[in-house]
């Protein structure tokens, strides 16, 4: 049954071609024109760097990174390599996993780092700093380097031609690695950019307090479920059916079809963060004053205590 399915997958591939390019074309050319704009600016233009803008500029690079694979996948979609291209292709994988999943603890981190401005201001002064945001950084290029090793093993040696950024062997779906993949990169971020996200926003629910800040944290809540959680409820499903707890052909169809229209659509992200720049910038201006009232009312609190 299994091979039958495999047969069937071509139908998949076949869909798949066209809306790649529909979703990669206009991704990697808006995304590269805003994101390479945003460093720039960041670079040239930005007399002062703050916390905010040490996260955004990593977080321009990451992006950068990932739509630069964006021609790679294209072509491999439609094209065979051949067999000494494997190294090479592992290496691209590995960059792209990179840049995917370093923009997620970036994304993180930028959340945390507001959540500590926002609802901690007193601990902000000690916790946040250029320097802490530049550690944050190297830490997390650092764990997203080493944690992408392993896809060098995804590629059996062969004479055989292949689809790179497809087909990847048992070792990819290997159960150890699947877990670590989906709650180290994407549950264990999801729930602390939630957590912090709601406690921001309760913070912020001041009638003598804009709503701007509020929809922005809104805006970049969604932007950071939309794109990421169906492509790793994907990835989970297209690990039962390698695992063949799943087996119904038409049941392993629509998983793989789902599979690669959720990873597509995944790299939306590096085009609505180069929007988040913007929105991330214009949020700090507009809690500035918020936070300042929160200062004020707990220095007065604890002046009348003494």
């Amino acid at each position: 049954m299994r091979n039958n399915c495999t047969c069937n997958l071509t139908d998949v591939d076949s869909l798949m071609k066209p809306l790649e390019l529909i979703i990669y074309v206009p991704i990697f050319v808006f995304g590269i024109i805003l994101n390479a704009t945003a460093l720039w600016v960041f670079c040239f233009f930005f007399k002062k760097w703050t916390e905010s803008t040490i996260y955004m500029m990593n977080l321009a690079v990451m992006d950068l990174l990932l739509l630069l694979q964006l021609p790679f996948k294209m072509h491999a979609t439609n094209n065979l390599w051949s067999a000494n291209k494997k190294h090479f292709c592992s290496f691209l994988e590995s960059l792209y996993f990179m840049a995917m999943y370093g923009s997620i603890y970036i994304i993180m981190s930028i959340s945390v780092d507001r959540y500590l401005g926002i609802c901690h201001p007193f601990h902000a002064k000690h916790l946040r700093s250029k320097k802490s945001a530049w550690i944050v950084c190297v830490v997390i290029w650092v764990f997203v380097i080493a944690a992408t090793i392993p896809v060098y093993t995804f590629r059996e040696t062969g004479k055989d031609e292949f689809h790179c950024f497809h087909g990847f062997s048992d070792k990819g779906w290997n159960p150890v690695l699947i877990v670590c993949l989906e709650l180290f990169g994407f549950l264990l971020p999801a729930l602390v950019i939630i957590y912090c996200s709601v406690q921001s926003i309760r913070t912020l629910h001041d009638p003598t307090v804009t709503r701007t800040p509020i929809r922005i944290i809104y805006s970049s809540l969604c932007a950071f479920l939309v794109p990421f959680t169906p492509c790793h409820i994907a990835i989970f499903l297209q690990f039962l059916v390698r695992s063949t707890i799943i087996c119904e052909c038409d049941s392993i169809k629509k998983i793989s079809l789902f599979l690669q229209l959720s990873l597509c659509l995944a790299n939306i992200t590096c085009f609505l963060d180069a929007i988040f720049y913007y929105f991330v910038a214009k949020e700090v201006r507009a809690s500035k004053d918020k936070i300042r009232q929160s200062i004020t009312r707990m220095r007065s609190m604890s002046g009348s205590d003494t």
